[in-house]
């Protein structure tokens, strides 16, 4: 049965050095979750815990419920029923596929463990390959094996760490949709541990960016993306610029590209200067527009180039564009805001 997962005020130290600070999220049964952030920000000793590796020196973590960590308690990793995809899969060389599989279900008789084998080979795409070796297999598929592995002896909660970090970028991003098909039809509730924002974008129901052992926003990937509710989250997600702006009445903003209306950051008076956050999406190619900057770089990407595009004011901004406006380094073309969502945040000194 799918777990509920609860982290309170989550503390957790090594020695002097305190690398989770009280760290808070809900995850609902059934949903998929996610840890992003940069390296050596905490995720992984999250996920520890989680796991009933490490304990806690504050907070709780709750299951359905159950409170299995808190300061003096310490439910053990195999009464947690918690299943656990490994960065490098740890797969046993000596075993095929199907013996992998079958690895944790030890309990079960022969025909019982035989089943779940076959369904967990048939979920994962699999079924023809039971008898070779992990060797013989691809990144992609090892990495299949072993999320079969962690599903067969049907965990409360799966938790992948880096799961896709030994992959190529292509080879990730299908495998993080299939996965997360995979595990919308077992149904299991799951937590990601990533640095890769494709990952998770891709993935993950709900993500939680993490930055210095705790969470700046718990959300969904449209909501960090176009409502992020801290600078580093905006800086952190997507491809996002900041243009200089101009707090006026009436809650209006105004900048080198027009004026915007939006909502002030906490604190920002009248004539305040203000940062407002561009996505490659928010600028639009305008041939009739008043507005013009020079093409400084472009990345092709087949539908679509990626601009960097340099303002009057000096100002470097980025652009999706139609592929088929292919322009040359160095000229000059008409450019407009369409922002939906206009954040904002104050001049940082």
């Amino acid at each position: 049965m799918a777990a509920s997962v609860a982290v309170r005020g989550l503390e957790h130290a090594y020695g002097a050095n305190r690398v989770v600070r009280g760290l808070d999220f809900t995850l609902a049964a059934g949903r998929i979750g996610c840890l992003l952030g940069p390296s050596g920000c905490g995720k992984t000793t999250v996920l520890r815990c989680l796991a009933g590796f490490e304990p806690l020196i504050g907070g709780s973590i709750a299951l359905s419920g159950r409170t299995v960590s808190e300061p003096g308690r310490l439910v053990p990793p195999e009464a947690r029923r918690i299943g656990m995809v490994f960065q490098d899969y740890a797969l046993f060389p000596h075993l095929s596929v199907e013996r992998n599989v079958a690895f944790g279900l030890s309990k079960r008789t022969e025909g019982d463990r035989q089943q779940r084998v076959d369904e967990m080979l048939e979920l994962v795409g699999l079924a023809d390959v039971a008898d070779i070796y992990p060797h013989e297999l691809s990144g992609g598929q090892q990495q299949r094996v072993a999320l079969a592995r962690a599903l067969a002896p049907a965990p409360d909660l799966l938790l992948l760490d880096e799961p896709f970090s030994n992959l190529d970028v292509d080879l990730r991003e299908r495998l993080s949709l299939e996965v997360r098909a995979i595990l919308n039809t077992a149904g299991t509730t799951a937590i990601l541990v990533t640095h890769d924002q494709h990952e998770a974008f891709a993935l993950a129901d709900e993500i939680g960016i993490m930055r210095n052992g705790t969470i700046e926003q718990w959300d969904t990937a449209y909501n960090l993306s176009h409502r992020p509710r801290t600078r580093f989250v905006a800086d952190f997600v997507g491809q996002g610029v900041f243009l200089r702006g101009v707090a006026e009445e009436g809650g209006r903003m105004r900048t080198e590209l027009g004026d915007l209306d939006g909502e002030w950051p906490v604190g920002v008076v009248v004539g305040a200067p203000v940062d407002v956050l561009l996505r490659p999406d928010d600028l639009i190619h305008d041939d009739t527009s008043p507005w013009r900057a020079e093409v400084a770089a472009k990345a092709f990407r087949g539908a679509e180039f990626l601009y960097t595009l340099v303002l009057a004011s000096g100002t470097r901004v980025m652009s999706l564009v139609a592929s088929h406006h292919n322009h040359a380094i160095g000229e000059r073309i008409g450019i407009r805001l369409m922002i939906d969502h206009v954040v904002a945040f104050p001049v940082e000194a």
